[in-house]
């Protein structure tokens, strides 16, 4: 089964976002469960969190087909111990409102050394930060996102978030999102070579640690190393290679989520990619 849907809008409360998922046709979706660009926001109250479980149970929204992502703010492997603490603190923080709202996997960016340390010290602090931020809390999975590899930004090749994956203490609560713009813009060149992508991500992560998948186009050339998402079929990788991941037997059961820049189109989208789905 392929749970198939968008990064969908939770203003006016989180309880909103299941309600907006369902309306595009999403058997998946992907929220912030606070402002992503502030540091504090609200606790959520019982209200939003009682009739958010109630939306996602009245919509059929079970665990593995929603995706929170944290904020953008954060930064597990920042140089400086204080604004790594920071970052640490408002991560836990993001882990507790999965926790409440019943979700069982975070979305989050590994981390950047802003060129004032190396990549290896910067993905030691970030597993030290995940460690941490695991044995703080309880029953959520934290999902590394792959990178472009845009700045300083690590995650970028499956080197390296096996390396993180290596050094977080409890395997069973780690895992791995794939971004399919940000692997083309890395340099992973899924539109030529799909079966190699995957048999290279297969090799050094392993399909076991992929707990959700950004289905984008990306408007960025192969290897370009820039975060430019598009619509499917409109960028550099084309329609071809996203009916080849929706026939790919090995990737079923997580949420795949639309980040493309264009939301009116998001229900278009979504049935296309259904279209192709094994029957």
């Amino acid at each position: 089964m392929k749970y198939i849907g968008a990064h969908v809008s939770a203003a006016g409360g989180v309880e909103n976002a299941p309600i907006r998922a369902h309306e595009i046709g999403a058997t998946a979706f992907a929220l912030f469960t606070k402002n992503q660009r502030q540091w504090v926001a609200k606790p959520l109250t019982d209200k939003s969190i009682d009739a958010f479980k109630t939306n996602c149970e009245k919509y059929g929204y079970g665990v593995n087909q929603i995706l929170p992502h944290d904020s953008y703010l954060i930064n597990l492997g920042h140089p400086d111990l204080d604004k790594r603490q920071k970052s640490l603190d408002a991560f836990i923080d993001e882990l507790e409102r999965c926790q409440q709202l019943g979700i069982n996997r975070l979305n989050f960016h590994p981390g950047s050394h802003l060129r004032e340390i190396s990549e290896e010290q910067c993905m030691d602090y970030i597993a030290e930060s995940i460690n941490f931020a695991l044995d703080q809390t309880q029953g959520v999975i934290a999902v590394l996102e792959n990178t472009a590899g845009q700045g300083s930004n690590l995650g970028y090749k499956h080197e390296q978030l096996a390396y993180i994956i290596d050094k977080v203490e409890d395997k069973s609560r780690i895992g791995v999102c794939i971004d399919t713009c940000h692997a083309y813009a890395a340099g992973y060149d899924l539109k030529n070579d799909y079966q190699g992508v995957m048999a290279d991500f297969e090799s050094v992560v392993g399909f076991e640690y992929l707990k959700g998948m950004h289905l984008n186009d990306s408007k960025a050339k192969l290897g370009q190393k820039l975060d430019r998402h598009h619509s499917l079929g409109e960028g550099e990788i084309g329609w071809p290679m996203f009916k080849q991941l929706m026939e790919d037997k090995r990737i079923d059961n997580i949420p795949m989520t639309l980040e493309t820049i264009n939301p009116d189109i998001w229900s278009e989208e979504i049935k296309q990619l259904q279209a192709w789905l094994p029957k």
